[in-house]
């Protein structure tokens, strides 16, 4: 889409520190870290939100677990933990409408979060 900050990202239209990227899966920094580590790991391919994901993108969205799992036990956190999440719409924190997952780590993250 060409308003979706995420779709922007992928393209290299605005500036990100990306980490991770293949043909499906691009992983980057967020600009605003809730973690020492706090990657945010989203689709090439435009899905606004888990709401709107069809069965056909069940292999790319576990990819996203996949890549977020790589990410944050190369970073180091394999053994002392790490958490996953993705925000479907406003009232879960999602501000970006565009599949992600954050991936934190590097600090005890309570629970429940929120």
């Amino acid at each position: 889409m060409s308003d979706c900050l995420f779709c922007k990202i992928c393209e290299g239209n605005i500036p990100a520190t990306i980490t991770y990227r293949d043909g499906d899966v691009v992983a980057f920094e967020d600009i605003g870290p809730k973690a020492p580590f706090h990657e945010l790991v989203i689709p090439v391919r435009h899905i606004a939100s888990l709401n709107e994901a069809k069965p056909e993108d069940a292999a790319l969205l576990g990819k996203l677990m996949i890549v977020a799992s790589k990410l944050a036990v190369d970073a180091g956190f394999g053994a002392s933990g790490f958490r996953v999440v993705m925000n479907a719409g406003p009232d879960a924190g999602q501000t970006v409408a565009h599949v992600h997952l954050h991936a934190l780590a590097g600090r005890s993250l309570g629970w429940p979060p929120g």
